[in-house]
């Protein structure tokens, strides 16, 4: 993709950032006020409890490197606890609870982010990240440390690492040739309630429908949405191949997750042990990766050997939709300036 592609954005967010950070300020000082009155060190609390709430299911590849490869690196110090399908907490509340500190580690989104800080906006946009390595680099890249301190100060939130999610495609319940965004006209798909993932589903020619992830597979059953959009392996991971007939390999969002703490727990640890919860942080994101991508290369047979209809269709025609949209849109006024310049660089 070329710079110019997408130098003027995306649906704006500025109102629902300016309404969300008084409320968020309120959360904070009763939650400052919570830590200042019975906060204790953690330094020498070998039965300190991590708590993560996340939409993931228990055999999803994020939960089970956090469960197989984060929790034992930590368990010198900390019990890891994980809370999967949103059962601890609902799916696009987490953030708010850490900052009422009422939760400790999520497992969250950009599109969750940009919810509250507009910049991150850019990471939801279609056919911005090439690849699962090119969004490694940019998480990892100088530029991204003003957005990480917004995220802290304003969030209670540290990024620890970035999750690669995989390549999100439309998935079907009914069998009609999908070759351009036209196709989708009508069709009610399934999208995160979000504002940047129903402009994502808009941009698709789609009629985006928000819907928790927990209730996909019964409304694909009943007909209550068309279809929906995931990577492959969280398809297979929650059989939606059992309620739906075709899969398009539209590849429009690398999607990401990001590993998240409360920074008022993570300044509680020592130095060593924060360089342990990063590390286990990285080598969980990595495992992920590396199961994910891995995944992704077999599923495609795994799919029409379910029956369902495996193809891919006429992808300019989508990339020039989904960028023209992003382009005829208010998204990327609030992306710092040259961003998408330097993460086309890398």
């Amino acid at each position: 993709m070329q710079t110019n592609n997408i130098n003027a954005g995306v649906l704006s967010m500025k109102s629902t950032a300016l309404l969300a950070r008084p409320k968020l300020k309120q959360v904070f000082t009763a939650a400052a006020m919570v830590v200042a009155m019975g906060a204790t060190s953690f330094a020498h609390a070998a039965d300190t409890k991590l708590r993560m709430s996340a939409s993931a299911s228990a055999t999803d590849q994020r939960a089970v490197a956090m469960t197989e490869v984060f929790g034992p690196a930590v368990s010198d110090f900390a019990e890891f606890e994980g809370h999967w399908n949103s059962s601890l907490f609902k799916q696009g509340t987490d953030l708010e609870a850490i900052a009422r500190g009422n939760l400790d580690m999520t497992i969250t989104s950009a599109q969750e982010l940009a919810e509250f800080i507009p910049a991150f906006s850019i990471f939801s946009a279609g056919y911005v990240h090439r690849d699962a390595e090119h969004q490694k680099r940019v998480f990892a890249a100088d530029f991204m440390d003003d957005l990480k301190e917004e995220a802290e100060d304003l969030l209670n939130v540290k990024l620890l690492s970035v999750m690669y999610l995989g390549r999100r495609h439309v998935n079907l319940r009914e069998d009609f040739e999908v070759k351009t965004p036209a196709d989708l006209k009508g069709v009610k798909l399934r999208m995160p309630g979000t504002d940047a993932w129903q402009f994502l589903g808009k941009a698709l020619g789609a009629n985006p429908t928000p819907m928790a992830f927990a209730e996909v597979y019964t409304a694909l059953q009943t007909g209550a949405v068309d279809g929906q959009d995931n990577p492959l392996p969280t398809d297979k991971d929650a059989k939606f191949y059992e309620v739906t007939k075709q899969i398009v390999l539209t590849g429009h969002l690398v999607d990401l997750n990001y590993i998240a703490i409360s920074k008022k727990v993570w300044d509680k640890f020592t130095p060593e042990q924060q360089a342990t919860l990063q590390k286990a942080s990285d080598d969980a994101a990595e495992s992920a990766r590396e199961k994910q991508l891995a995944l992704e290369a077999e599923l495609v047979q795994f799919f029409k050997d379910q029956g369902l209809k495996v193809y891919e269709p006429n992808l300019k025609a989508f990339q020039d939709t989904v960028q023209g949209a992003y382009l005829n849109s208010d998204y990327s006024e609030q992306w710092p300036e040259g961003l998408l310049e330097k993460i086309n660089a890398l």
